[in-house]
């Protein structure tokens, strides 16, 4: 199994955590895979300076569009695939309106551990 490192973020403000040490904490698998992938589909179109192809088109296909729900079903998976080691993605939404949609992602990893992650 690949094994990728991962800063730890603060669940609430999605900002770096310091260990016990005071050091930068590092997430642990399994953990560490699913901000990955909650990270990936937080990540707007031209947002990563060093590869602006990642990321989904939330200004120009999502917020202020209500794009047809599989499309939106279509950017999450996809974000969710560009995470090294998934290998599948499953976006459910349990709700999806004009102003909000939330949900939950679940992916299997390379060596077929499910997992999943709610937005």
């Amino acid at each position: 199994m690949t094994r990728y490192n991962s800063l730890l973020l603060d669940r609430s403000a999605w900002d770096l955590v310091l260990d016990s040490a005071g050091n930068i904490a590092m997430a642990e698998p399994p953990y560490a895979l699913s901000q990955d992938v909650a990270s990936a589909v937080k990540l707007f179109t031209d947002e990563l300076w060093y590869d602006t192809t990642k990321g989904i088109p939330y200004f120009d296909d999502v917020l202020g569009h209500l794009p047809p729900q599989p499309l939106l079903v279509g950017y999450i998976e996809g974000a969710a695939l560009t995470v090294p080691g998934v290998v599948q993605a499953q976006c459910i939404l349990s709700n999806f309106d004009n102003r909000t949609a939330s949900g939950q992602i679940l992916f299997i990893d390379e060596v077929g551990i499910e997992n999943g992650v709610s937005f």
